[in-house]
C-alpha cells in the first residue's frame, strides 16, 4: 500500500514541476532580454553623445559651420524617433 501512495505523490510532483520550470525559464529569458536591451540602449546613447562632441569639436576648430553641425544633429534626431 505504501508503494501506491509514493507513486501517486511522485506523479503529482512531476505534474506540478513542469509549469514551475517553464515559468522559471520564461522569466530567465525575460530578464536576459531586459539586460541586453539596456546595454544596447547604453551603447546607442554613448555613441550619440560621442558624435555630438565630435561635431562640436569640428565647429570649434572651424572646419564645419554651425549650420552644418545643426543639420547633422537634426538628421540624427529624425532617425531616433521611429515608430
Amino acid at each position: 500500500m505504501s508503494m501506491m501512495t509514493e507513486a501517486a505523490t511522485l506523479a503529482t510532483f512531476d505534474d506540478e514541476l513542469i509549469p514551475v520550470i517553464a515559468m522559471a525559464i520564461g522569466g530567465g529569458i525575460a530578464v536576459i532580454a531586459i539586460v541586453f536591451g539596456t546595454i544596447k540602449k547604453l551603447f546607442e546613447t554613448s555613441a550619440r553623445e560621442k558624435s555630438r562632441r565630435e561635431i562640436a569639436a569640428y565647429i570649434a576648430e572651424g572646419s564645419m559651420t554651425p549650420e552644418d553641425g545643426e543639420r547633422l544633429l537634426e538628421a540624427g534626431n529624425r532617425f531616433d524617433k521611429s515608430c
